[in-house]
């Protein structure tokens, strides 16, 4: 775990011991004023600087303004790239770099991004990362196939031009890959954890190597200049949990420096220094070259022809909503501390704050956190971190909600609503429902509460009658703790909520027993078809499968049936297969999935407010296909697990859409919830792929969404959390939701993927939501992105038991107006006393949507209801510079030269202008009113 790596704890999985590696370093920078080190994740470094005293504290302020010990990246962890949210994203960098500039001021702020471990990198990284002032960028993996041919044509460094909607040069990153990974050269690893041998350079002494050791050296100098553009090249002297001892290091690299520098006077060319990635970039920039220009991703990743790194995209899907729903609580946690004011943090419910949440949530970003490839213990103490930082948030809320509706009663917090346990409502006779909605713009959204009542009368805030429906609950699969709720019902209702506001619904039962009308009780057959004022479904009434969607606005039909397969994920029989997969390598040992039945035994419920169809294919895998009265989007609910295993077979299940779309062998997805990227099968556009693993090689990762189209028709899915997908054929998608496997692909997790828990000692049971729209493509996304920010951003539903008082307010909203559709709320969070850091994102795409990707104006001082807004200051993306002090080094492409864009200027100081995918951050200074 985090606080395990930094105490170097559990030495017995590994030897490792952060706190001692900064001692370490910070004593042996001071014996030699050459030496320098580089920093990168601040949640480590702030846990150490916290134990320091006043002196040490100085001495390394000294050390960081020499230049000495540098910060790079910064962020609270350098995280994942293809399982994480871009809100998720930017908050960590933001945490981490606003303690780098508390702390260290203006030489404390990193100028480089630093990505050397992570699987694969995202477009949308290096977007922000341009965005947040970074000159450059560096990492360390990517493609085998794709090293190969840069280090060919010496296109090891590019201008990475992020972004199709904004403007050059505002999302183009200079991005260079390391000769080594993270490692030094071979043979020149001289930490206490390596083997090599150490410089012996006293001739009087046996073993004298110094001659031996320079020749090497200045082997694989030379070679390495071949493969790269200038004369400068980058050597990274380090690796894992190294430094401890960090005299081993430089007592032998300032032995390197001198003997390889004195060969200078016999005519050597080479000169070694010791430096960092700002220098070494400064170094490129002053070269003047043009550069080759990348405008795809580096996914998917592959270190050789049968391991690709796509399994991890799924890993650990409890987990992965998990973070998600916890950065929806996050938001939500920082809105109602700025609304609630003072009083959020010290109120009627005791002291409360966002802080523990924001940590634990930047820690989860890590790319061995989110991305599903630690040991279960670790995954566990994320898990834990996150449900502690919402107990701290919960009480913020229950003092802002208390404050702005008047109302003292205390509030519940029901965080099993997706396995229909919440006591109160299974119990009580009258309570009410909070419904807090953190989007700038008013929210529906379907409520389903656990209940043993049959009938029940509900009000919203204004007094009316609100249709609902008491239906039976949905049965969970054996050995899980669906049984643990004693709710037999659950109640089903539509709620309206005000811009990050609350609305409340008042319950009451009316009778109990069982539910009497036919329209409540399940008829065990498929329908024809289920349908609202939008979407029609059809059912095949011979296998229980879906047979079609239609869009009743647009009369547009395509055929499409759903199922679920297993990927053999293990070949007993062959141990060099066994060895290649887990936690991250998914590797299929036939390229034909098994299905798990051909058909489904069904159940039918139609009534006012919801239709669903529930499909069981077996013990292990059920689904309800629901299409609630105001929706566009038809809600396919899944249900898997345990995963058997009895048979010794690993498995990776996935759900398989297969429709009548023409989409010839081209799919899309998005990357980090923001643009969407082409995908093309068997392709790559940077390289001649030679595809090995026809289903693996084919996996991207889908964060929010992924969609197929053709001249007339786009289907797209918007997932709740992220997971791996591919379109194996013409019109099919797939998406994989768990995974199960009985060995460790040795990359470092030394365990299998092997989920099992208290609750579930026969393995893991997951539920999740994929949302089905279908469109003309032109219009498609008017719906998908509102709908992908609802499922990421959704309604916070409190209750209060009892009577309210007539008093209480029942409705309140924390905007003067919602938002314009094509404007996303992205943070409204607390930064001082009396200041605010507002984003405001364009979520559209330029050309995405004809009525949307328009620029658009906001007025910041309409905004709030319940805050003045008496100053304003643009800052960069991350929040740690002014915008109109940041500049960075400018490129040159091979694509000749881009003219600087103006900034089309805002109409006035309160009114800023977004154009698409446009992100502007913003420090406001505030006063409640």
């Amino acid at each position: 775990t985090v606080d395990q790596y930094f105490y170097g704890d559990r030495n017995d999985i590994q030897h490792a011991g952060v706190q001692y590696i900064l001692d370490s370093v910070v004593d042996q920078l001071l014996k030699n004023p050459d030496r320098r080190f580089i920093y990168v994740e601040t949640a480590f470094f702030y846990r150490w600087w916290k134990q320091q005293t006043d002196d040490m504290q100085n001495t390394v302020k000294q050390l960081v303004n020499d230049g000495r010990l540098e910060f790079v990246n910064g962020g609270w962890c350098m995280s994942d790239e293809a399982t994480t949210h871009y809100s998720a994203v930017i908050d960590q960098m933001t945490m981490g770099l606003r303690f780098l500039n508390d702390t260290f001021g203006h030489c404390g702020r990193p100028r480089v991004a630093w990505h050397i471990d992570p699987f694969g990198h995202a477009r949308e990284h290096a977007s922000m990362f341009a965005q947040m002032g970074y000159d450059g960028f560096f990492f360390g993996r990517l493609d085998y196939q794709d090293r190969k041919r840069r280090m060919v044509a010496r296109e090891q460094e590019m201008l990475w031009r992020a972004s199709e909607s904004l403007t050059p040069p505002m999302a183009d990153l200079f991005t260079g890959i390391l000769p080594n990974g993270y490692n030094p050269p071979e043979g020149f690893c001289w930490d206490q954890s390596c083997d090599d041998p150490p410089i012996r350079d006293d001739p009087d002494l046996e073993d004298y190597n110094v001659d031996d050791v320079v020749t090497r050296f200045l082997h694989i100098a030379h070679g390495q200049a071949l493969v790269y553009k200038t004369n400068h090249i980058i050597m990274t002297m380090g690796s894992d949990f190294q430094y401890e001892n960090a005299n081993l290091w430089y007592k032998n690299l300032d032995k390197l420096i001198r003997y390889v520098n004195q060969k200078q006077s016999n005519g050597s060319e080479v000169n070694v220094l010791y430096s960092t990635p700002s220098c070494y970039l400064q170094e490129l920039h002053r070269a003047n070259l043009t550069w080759p220009l990348k405008g795809d991703d580096f996914f998917p990743y592959a270190d050789s022809a049968h391991d690709f790194w796509t399994g991890y995209f799924t890993s650990r899907p409890a987990l992965k909503r998990y973070e998600r729903i916890s950065n929806s609580y996050l938001q939500t946690c920082n809105q109602l501390e700025v609304l609630g004011g003072p009083i959020s943090r010290k109120g009627p419910f005791g002291a409360g704050d966002s802080e523990t949440l924001k940590k634990a949530m930047a820690v989860a970003q890590h790319h061995d956190a989110v991305s599903g490839t630690e040991k279960q213990h670790v995954a566990n103490d994320y898990a834990r971190r996150l449900a502690n930082g919402w107990a701290h948030c919960q009480v913020l809320v229950s003092n802002t909600l208390s404050s702005l509706s008047g109302s003292p009663a205390p509030r519940v917090y029901c965080e099993h609503l997706n396995i229909s346990v919440c006591p109160l409502t299974e119990t009580s006779k009258k309570f009410s429902v909070n419904v807090y909605n953190p989007l700038a713009r008013p929210v529906s959204w379907p409520v389903r509460l656990p209940v043993n009542g049959t009938t029940y009368s509900i009000s919203d805030a204004k007094g009316k009658a609100v249709d609902s429906q008491v239906v039976p609950r949905v049965p969970g699969h054996s050995g899980g703790a669906e049984g643990r709720g004693y709710a037999v019902n659950e109640l089903l209702f539509q709620v309206q909520a005000p811009p990050l506001g609350y609305s409340t619904y008042s319950v009451s039962l009316l009778q109990n027993g069982p539910p009497s009308p036919q329209s409540s009780v399940p008829l065990p057959r498929a329908p024809k078809a289920i349908q609202n004022k939008f979407l029609r479904v059809t059912f095949d009434p011979e296998t229980g499968l879906l047979s079609s969607l239609s869009n009743l606005e647009t009369q547009q039909t395509v055929k499409l049936s759903q199922n679920f397969y297993w990927y053999n994920a293990s070949d007993g029989n062959n141990s060099e297969s066994i060895q290649m997969l887990g936690a991250y390598i998914f590797r299929p040992n036939t390229s034909t999935p098994f299905i798990i039945s051909k058909t489904a035994r069904i159940e039918t419920l139609q009534n006012s407010v919801v239709q669903e169809v529930r499909q069981w294919f077996s013990p292990w895998v059920s689904q309800v296909v629901r299409l609630y009265t105001d929706s566009r989007a038809l809600e396919l609910e899944w249900t898997v697990g345990p995963v058997p295993i009895g048979d010794d077979l690993g498995k990776e299940v996935i759900s398989r859409l297969d429709s009548s779309i023409n989409s010839s062998g081209v799919f899309y997805t998005d990357s980090n919830g923001r643009e969407v990227l082409q995908r093309r099968k068997d392709y790559r556009p940077t390289w001649d792929l030679k595809q090995s693993e026809p289903i693996a090689g084919n996996y991207y990762p889908i964060n929010s969404r992924a969609y197929i189209k053709d001249d007339q028709d786009q289907l797209t899915v918007v997932t709740d959390r992220s997971q791996g997908g591919g379109s194996i054929q013409d019109g099919s998608l797939e998406i994989m939701l768990h995974r199960r496997l009985l060995y460790d692909d040795v990359r470092g997790v030394g365990e299998p993927l092997n989920e099992t828990s208290d609750i579930y000692p026969e393995g893991l049971v997951v539920r999740g939501r994929l949302l089905l729209s279908l469109s003309p493509p032109a219009t498609a996304a008017d719906t998908h992105r509102p709908l992908a920010q609802e499922v990421v951003l959704q309604p916070l539903i409190t209750f209060t038991d009892g009577e309210l008082s007539p008093s209480t307010r029942l409705e309140f909203s924390g905007l003067q107006a919602g938002l314009p559709p094509a404007v996303h709320l992205l943070t409204v969070s607390q930064w001082d006393q009396d200041s605010v850091l507002l984003r405001l994102e364009h979520q559209y795409q330029a050309s995405e949507s004809k009525e949307h990707s328009q620029p658009v104006t906001v007025n910041l001082q309409k905004l709030f209801s319940t805050l003045d807004v008496l100053g304003v200051s643009e800052m960069n993306l991350s929040a740690n510079q002014w915008k109109d002090e940041m500049t960075r080094l400018d490129w040159k492409a091979e694509s000749g030269a881009m003219p600087l864009p103006k900034r089309g200027g805002d109409p006035s100081v309160w009114e800023v202008n977004l154009k698409p995918m446009e992100i502007r951050t913003f420090l406001l200074r505030v006063r409640q009113r």
